[in-house]
């Protein structure tokens, strides 16, 4: 199925937060703590939602008028990417991804990181990501993966 994948707007700021959360609440939560999800969780309410589509580019996936998915590209740096759990499983992530892709070609970036959560390993993988290393903050462990763009 096909979403469209757009640049997110302040508008959809409160969607974008609510995708995250249910999200890490329900995806997350196999891998970490919920410590570390609530501690997470508070990087995305709104208010700093649109903090962030002031320093990144923010896309958003939409199916019929709803927001349910979101990815960021952070110069380099792959960023928030979470798709909501009744959505999941549908390539809404795959084509967040294309997108974040394309805006890198544009950008001229030619390697892109992401700090991946133990949960989006293998989804990072199966798009030809490699791990590069663990990374630890606190009792959260991100697994640091990198893509090469001028191959």
């Amino acid at each position: 199925m096909q979403y469209l994948i757009r640049r997110a707007t302040p508008g959809d700021a409160q969607a974008i937060s609510k995708v995250v959360i249910a999200a890490l609440r329900e995806s997350n939560a196999r891998d970490y703590s919920p410590e570390v999800i609530t501690r997470i969780g508070q990087n995305f309410c709104p208010a700093e939602i649109l903090k962030l589509m002031q320093q990144r580019q923010m896309y958003v996936a939409v199916h019929e008028h709803l927001v349910v998915g979101t990815a960021s590209l952070d110069h380099a740096v792959v960023r928030s990417v979470f798709v909501n759990p009744g959505h999941q499983g549908r390539g809404i992530g795959q084509q967040l991804m294309a997108r974040i892709k394309e805006a890198a070609i544009v950008a001229q970036i030619q390697e892109l990181r992401v700090p991946s959560s133990l949960t989006a390993e293998s989804f990072y993988a199966q798009l030809g990501f490699a791990k590069v290393r663990d990374e630890f903050h606190g009792d959260e462990r991100t697994v640091i993966m990198a893509l090469r763009l001028d191959d």
